[in-house]
């Protein structure tokens, strides 16, 4: 189920060229192919059969550094139907969701399967993903996407076209994590701890801040996960040159909120909370005087 990571480049997978100025292409390697830019053509023979950590002249001389693509490369710059989940918030999902080898996890909102390929490589060849998505030309693309990166279909993988929640054939406490990637996850709260198993997890991946407190109030609501976590991360990176250092002008800065909740056993309330909320935080009738 693993990407193909060793031995001569071969026909038929993807490979990014990136030339001086740091700018990348992502292709995949045919036959009798050309990769054309305004600095000349590149011959896919050219590629195929030759290293990993190449460097190939295009026709008008221009190198470039050729290297089978990290995932998180091929994420950003495969072929998108919805809005991918950058590497940054897929990294955070594997490890606070706990993400493991031989792990099953159902994800609601497959989109363009970029978050579905690092859940693959986590759960590995003895755990299992399935991967719900409502419309099927998005569907399709993640299908693509994960086929191409992996070489062929995931033996560990199933997708399914159709809403989670709706009627799903799916056995109660029977996942171990459910990533939940959608505009409103608090509607499959329900439905998530029913297949959950005890100790299990949940991980939402949510845009704005309406849908993030929703989604954390609907699982404290339920009464059947511990005290939901939630934040978002930021990253930046360095301009290095000698002593000159200094932050880059661009960031990778709000891509999402991630929430997670650990769920219950069947019948156990949580504690009642502690700590005291903020003026104003709960909604209350106000009278004026």
């Amino acid at each position: 189920m693993t990407q193909p990571r060793r031995g001569p480049l071969a026909a038929g997978e993807p490979v990014q060229l990136t030339d001086p100025k740091g700018r990348s292409h992502l292709i995949t390697l045919r036959p009798g192919a050309s990769f054309h830019t305004h600095q000349g053509a590149l011959c896919h023979d050219d590629l195929i059969g030759g290293p990993d950590g190449n460097v190939v002249r295009s026709s008008g001389g221009t190198p470039y550094v050729v290297f089978r693509p990290l995932l998180a490369d091929y994420t950003l710059a495969a072929k998108r139907g919805a809005a991918v989940v950058y590497p940054k918030d897929a990294a955070q999902i594997v490890a606070f969701a706990d993400v493991f080898p031989g792990a099953r996890v159902l994800e609601a909102g497959a989109g363009s399967g970029a978050l579905t390929c690092w859940l693959l490589r986590a759960v590995g060849e003895h755990g299992s993903v399935t991967s719900f998505e409502r419309r099927a030309d998005f569907a399709g693309i993640a299908r693509a996407n994960v086929e191409l990166f992996f070489g062929g279909p995931p033996a560990a993988w199933r997708l399914v076209v159709g809403e989670f929640g709706t009627g799903a054939d799916l056995a109660p406490a029977d996942y171990d994590r459910v990533i939940l990637d959608m505009l409103a996850p608090w509607d499959c709260v329900p439905a998530t701890a029913e297949i959950l198993a005890p100790g299990g997890l949940a991980c939402c991946y949510v845009a704005t801040t309406t849908q993030l407190s929703r989604t954390v109030e609907t699982l404290r609501a339920h009464g059947g996960f511990d005290e939901p976590a939630a934040w978002e991360s930021l990253v930046r990176g360095w301009h290095v040159e000698g002593l000159a250092v200094r932050p880059q002008h661009r960031m990778v800065g709000h891509t999402g909120f991630l929430v997670t909740a650990r769920r219950l056993a069947p019948g156990v309330v949580p504690p009642p909370r502690r700590r005291r909320p903020a003026k104003g935080a709960q909604e209350e009738d106000h009278q004026d005087h």
